[in-house]
Formats: structure tokens, C-alpha cells, sequence
């Protein structure tokens, strides 16, 4: 039987602060007639009120506030840890502020107060969690940059109109020519001077932000073109393609910092599958950039602006204006706009100005500094692992952990293959293998798995579950023609039951399991409508979807209506919604 003692107790404090605020008296009978006794002198007076005077004791506190207050701090904690990627530490904060709500006395549904509240931060947490999946499933693919190449060439003027030096430019670049040695040949020419006086004018931003964003990554570029023999003037060329973003994308699909096309990097040692890019590992599409750019120098015999031009619009077709001209000068093939497309025409003038910048920034106005990437350690993973996690474990934002690994397309490594690599903050390794080392593979990432049944085919399993069949088979290392066997396990790359939403199950009872079924799994919100009631049920080990229909009444297609079920498969933790009538 529920124990309501405390409530008539805050109906009497509530009354007697009623009384007070009004001002009632006591009944007109009971007052006093007769004079009252003269004052006493003052310390007489003093005295006499301290000892007659009835202790002071403190207003009682208002018990159910005091459960709002805690409830509402360790949501507030919560949403602090969803906002840094630690789903893990989110989720168990969301449930202690909705269990502080249900282990009040009497339950979260008797007292008007508890059961707003209870019902405004089901629904919150609920809104995370969709958020939760939308944003950060483990196979969502991180959001791209666009590349500075194809907005610096939206901005800059056509061939038509391009910008001409001043004067005071023209000398300024002369004077530094003269003086600095630079080791790719740049001619003083209006075009390259041109997008010098751009660079300093209408375009500084670019390139202010590309030095500040390069000065991490600069160091170790060079460090790879001085061991390959090649000109660290090249070593700029980033901040024209990509301003130094790891996850820069163009409009032709080119990504990373050196800006590779899928089968150029794939030509030049980077791996990239449903998993990873290595196009957007700095260091790793470094090596490939000195590889190719080897490569091009010696099929166009040292001439870095042939060079130069070919990888950008490829070296069939600089071969091919230079078989139909006869020309083999970059400046006499982009003389004329019918031999090499404008993008290639202009690309190399911007490389030498942006080479001219960056060699000596301060003679342009321009502030920078060298850099260093943050320190890192690395962790042997095999198998999938939530990048959430290990934020968690390391005590840093997401972010970090993927600013750290930009190689990784989504927020899990690789499901399968050889062990991966992974960096963590400096000085956290050990405790991330320990964390590893004691969490059941099992519980490393949210994952859905389908076990392929006799007469399915990728198509038609792609169909029944809709996903992409293109995802569903890159996700399993396979070909959208590849055949599958019964029995086989396919990752399906749609949205998994969140890290928040699961939960560790419990091995023994609780007081807590004695509740009804309803409020035991922390449910209830009004659907809005007059005939009806929205629960939030979170499953527990064992529950089926026929089991859940029972205890609430329902059909199981009303239930996997109501939750967009595809399949008759749910996991423990997993909230799903559930409709009842108001007077069930």
C-alpha cells in the first residue's frame, strides 16, 4: 500500500502560508477586551521577549520541488554529456532523472507537479534520442567541407576581366622574387601577379585561413617532400586546393587536403571503402601526393607547371593539347581558352601566387606561424567501436576523436578486416585498452545485424529492410552483385538502437520491478488526444513484441505501426511508443 503521509503534511503548510499571505484573524470573540499591560523599559523588554519568544524553526522545504530540483540537475548533467558525444554517460543520466521522478513517494503519475514533469522529460529525452540517431547512427557519413578550389575560382574573375596588379604589388613581388629562391620557377607575369593582388584584396580571407589551418600540417609535408626530393614550394599547393581541410569534397568528388579523385588515390596506394578514406588522412595523402607528383614531373620532364597543370585536370589531357598544338609551354597552351578548360588555365597562376604568399606572408600583410598537430597516442582496435565510447573514455568531445581519425567516414571503425589503428588524446591509451579489454565486443558499437534466410539476395534484402542496396553491400565488403549464403550475418547500415537508449540489464530484482509494467519502465506522456494515452516502454531482456502487445492490450502490427518496425526484432533498451485508451 503507497504511503500519502507526506502529502496532507504539504497541504497544511501550503494552508497556513494562505493564511498568513491574507491577513485572517482569529474569530472576533476571541479577542482580547481588556487594556494590555504597560510596556517594560527597553532592556526589560529585550529580555522578557527573549525568553518568552517560541523557538525559531525554519519553514519546511517543499518536498516535491526538492525532487524537481534533483531531477531537473541531473537531466541538465545529461544534456552537458550528449552535447561532448558521451552518449554513454548521457543515457545513464537521463534514467536517474526520470527513476528520481518514479522513486518518489507515491510514484511520478499522483502529484500534478512530478507528473509534468515527468512527462516534459520523457519527451525531451525521446527528442535527443531521434536526434541522437539522425545525426550520429555510426553510419550517417560525416558532413564534408567544400573545397576552396572550386569557390576561389567562383570568385575570382573571368579571363575577361581579370585583376591586374598595382603598381606598388607588382614591385613588392619583384623586390621578394629577387630576394628569395624559390625552388619551382615562377615568371612575373600579370597573372600570377594578378592573384597576388586578389589574394591580398577581395580574397584574403581564403587565404588567411588557409595558413592558419595549414601551419598544423605544414611541417610534416615538408618533412616528406625534403626525404622524396621534391620542391617544398609544392608544399603549398593544399592551400589553394583545399585550405588544408581534411574533409574538403569539390564538385568532381575529389576529397582531402591534396584534393584526390577516387582513382587517383587509388592509383597512388590510398584505401577507401564504406569505412574509410584515406584520402582525408593528411599524413597518408601526403605520401601518396609526393608519389603522384613524382610521377608527373617525370612524365612531362621536370617542367612543374605542366606538371602542376596535370594534376589538375589530369596528364591525357595536357598530352593532348600539346599533340594538337604542338605547344609544350603551360603559358602559350592556356593562351588560348579552346586547349585547356579555364579551371586549369587558372589553377597553376593561383598556385605560384598563393607559393609566393605563403613563402614570405608578412611582406603580404599576411600574419603566420608554424604549428604542430595536437599529440596523440594509438590504440589497435579490431572489429567496430563507437567513437562515442572512446570520448567517453578519454574524457574529450567527439569531435576530437574524429578530428583525430578524419579517415574515418563514419562515427564507428572498420566492422571487419585487419585491426585498425586508432588515435586517442596523448596519455589515454592505457586506459582505453583497459576500457576495451573489459566490454563484451558485443556492446563496442551499436550495430543491426540480419541473418540471411534461404532465397534472399541482396536486392531483396535491401528491399525488405529499406536500405540502399549499394550501402547495404559496401557496408559488408561486398559487390552489389555479390551472392549471399543462408546463415550469413549482414551489418544493416540503418539506424541502430542508440548507446543512449540501451542499457546494461539487471541480473536481480528490484524494489523498483515490483511497479506495474507501465511505470516500472519509466513510460506515460499524454498524446494530446482525448480518448487515448502515449507510453514510452523501454524493452527489457527477454520481452518480445508479442509479450509487450499483451501486457498493453494491443496488436503487434499496431505496435510496429506505431514504431516503424520493418521486422519482428527488438533489443533490450530500446524505448518504443505505445498508445492505450485513457481508460485502460
Amino acid at each position: 500500500m503507497v504511503n500519502h503521509s507526506w502529502l496532507p503534511k504539504l497541504a497544511a503548510v501550503a494552508l497556513s502560508g494562505m493564511m498568513a499571505g491574507c491577513g485572517i484573524l482569529p474569530h472576533r470573540a476571541e479577542v482580547r477586551t481588556t487594556p494590555p499591560p504597560p510596556p517594560p523599559p527597553p532592556a526589560q523588554a529585550t529580555a522578557s521577549a527573549a525568553a518568552h519568544a517560541p523557538a525559531q524553526t525554519a519553514a519546511p522545504a517543499d518536498p516535491v520541488q526538492a525532487i524537481l530540483d534533483e531531477s531537473q540537475r541531473i537531466y541538465d548533467q545529461g544534456k552537458r554529456d550528449l552535447d561532448l558525444g558521451h552518449l554513454e554517460q548521457a543515457r545513464n543520466e537521463f534514467n536517474r532523472a526520470i527513476d528520481v521522478l518514479l522513486n518518489a513517494p507515491g510514484g511520478a503519475r499522483m502529484e500534478p507537479r512530478l507528473r509534468a514533469q515527468f512527462d516534459r522529460l520523457v519527451d525531451r529525452i525521446s527528442a535527443l534520442e531521434v536526434a541522437a540517431l539522425a545525426t550520429g547512427d555510426g553510419f550517417s557519413e560525416k558532413p564534408a567541407e567544400p573545397a576552396s578550389i572550386d569557390e576561389l575560382l567562383a570568385l575570382s574573375d573571368s579571363s575577361d576581366t581579370r585583376t591586374v596588379a598595382t603598381p606598388a604589388v607588382a614591385a613588392a613581388v619583384q623586390t621578394d622574387l629577387a630576394q628569395n629562391e624559390h625552388d619551382v620557377p615562377i615568371p612575373l607575369n600579370e597573372r600570377v601577379l594578378g592573384y597576388v593582388e586578389l589574394f591580398q584584396g577581395r580574397l584574403r580571407p581564403f587565404i588567411q585561413d588557409g595558413l592558419d589551418r595549414g601551419s598544423q600540417y605544414l611541417p610534416m609535408i615538408q618533412g616528406v617532400f625534403r626525404a622524396e626530393g621534391l620542391p617544398l614550394d609544392l608544399a603549398y599547393v593544399p592551400l589553394i586546393e583545399s585550405a588544408f581541410k581534411p574533409n574538403a569534397l569539390s564538385r568532381a568528388s575529389a576529397r582531402g587536403v591534396w584534393q584526390f579523385v577516387h582513382a587517383t588515390a587509388l592509383e597512388n596506394g590510398l584505401r577507401h571503402d564504406w569505412y574509410i578514406d584515406e584520402r582525408s588522412d593528411p599524413e597518408k595523402a601526403t605520401h601518396a601526393a609526393a608519389k603522384y607528383l613524382k610521377s608527373l614531373s617525370r612524365q612531362f620532364d621536370g617542367d612543374w607547371h605542366l606538371a602542376l597543370a596535370s594534376y589538375n585536370g589530369g596528364p591525357g589531357r595536357v598530352l593532348r593539347a600539346m599533340k594538337r598544338t604542338g605547344r609544350d609551354d603551360f603559358w602559350d597552351l592556356s593562351s588560348n581558352r579552346k586547349w585547356l578548360p579555364r579551371e586549369t588555365r587558372e589553377y597553376v597562376p593561383m598556385i605560384l601566387a598563393a607559393m609566393i604568399i605563403a613563402r614570405n606572408p608578412a611582406q603580404y600583410g599576411f600574419t603566420f606561424a608554424m604549428g604542430a598537430p595536437a599529440a596523440h597516442d594509438t590504440v589497435s582496435v579490431s572489429g567496430p567501436l563507437d567513437l562515442r565510447r572512446v570520448a567517453e573514455w578519454t574524457g574529450s568531445p567527439v569531435d576530437v576523436i574524429q578530428q583525430m581519425n578524419p579517415e574515418l567516414r563514419r562515427w564507428t571503425t572498420p566492422v571487419r578486416g585487419a585491426s585498425y589503428a586508432l588515435k586517442v588524446p596523448a596519455g589515454t591509451a592505457d586506459d582505453v585498452r583497459a576500457r576495451l579489454d573489459g566490454l563484451p565486443a558485443s556492446e563496442r558499437a551499436a550495430l543491426n545485424w540480419h541473418t540471411v534466410k534461404s532465397g534472399e539476395t541482396l536486392l531483396t534484402i535491401s528491399h525488405k529492410l529499406r536500405v540502399s542496396r549499394t550501402d547495404l553491400a559496401e557496408a559488408n565488403y561486398l559487390s552489389v552483385r555479390s551472392r549471399v549464403r543462408p546463415g550469413e550475418k549482414l551489418i544493416i547500415p540503418l539506424a541502430p538502437t542508440t548507446l543512449m537508449a540501451s542499457q546494461p540489464e539487471r541480473t536481480t530484482p528490484t524494489a523498483d520491478d515490483s511497479r506495474p509494467a507501465v511505470e516500472r519502465a519509466a513510460l506515460v506522456t499524454s498524446s494530446g488526444s482525448s480518448d487515448s494515452v502515449r507510453h514510452v516502454y523501454r524493452v527489457r531482456r527477454g520481452d518480445t513484441l508479442s509479450s509487450i502487445a499483451r501486457s498493453f492490450e494491443i496488436s503487434v502490427s499496431s505496435l510496429k505501426e506505431w514504431n516503424r518496425l520493418h521486422g519482428n526484432q527488438i533489443s533490450a533498451g530500446q524505448r518504443l511508443t505505445v498508445y492505450t485508451r485513457s481508460d485502460q
